[in-house]
């Protein structure tokens, strides 16, 4: 393997040869087997692997922690809608009851 292939390119090229979605323990032995990583140093790796395929725009995340190409796939299948997200825009007040809060001049401000 070259010095300068990355993880993530390890990945690209798996993903490639095989030509389909992959779940990520998979995708990961791979990259251990490339890389020859240490037993102590899997963990941190491993979630350093999960953060860099996240980033990378190549790749797509599906069901299932399963990935593939972004590019074998429709927009509609590796965006997700954010107009259907509910967010909570209510500025409800605190409910403040039995709380030992400071009153009067020592009120914190809002």
């Amino acid at each position: 393997m070259s010095v300068n292939k990355t993880m993530t390119d390890v990945a690209y090229d798996f993903l490639s040869r095989h030509k389909k979605q992959i779940e990520f323990l998979k995708l990961w032995d791979e990259v251990i087997k490339q890389f020859s990583i240490p037993e102590d140093k899997k963990r941190r790796k491993k979630s350093q692997f999960y953060s860099e395929l996240l980033l990378d725009t190549r790749f797509a995340s599906f069901e299932n922690n399963r990935w593939d190409l972004r590019n074998r796939h429709r927009f509609d299948e590796t965006h997700v809608d954010t107009q259907d997200i509910a967010f909570d825009d209510d500025d409800d007040e605190l409910d403040v009851i039995g709380l030992d809060l400071p009153k009067g001049d020592d009120a914190f401000d809002n």
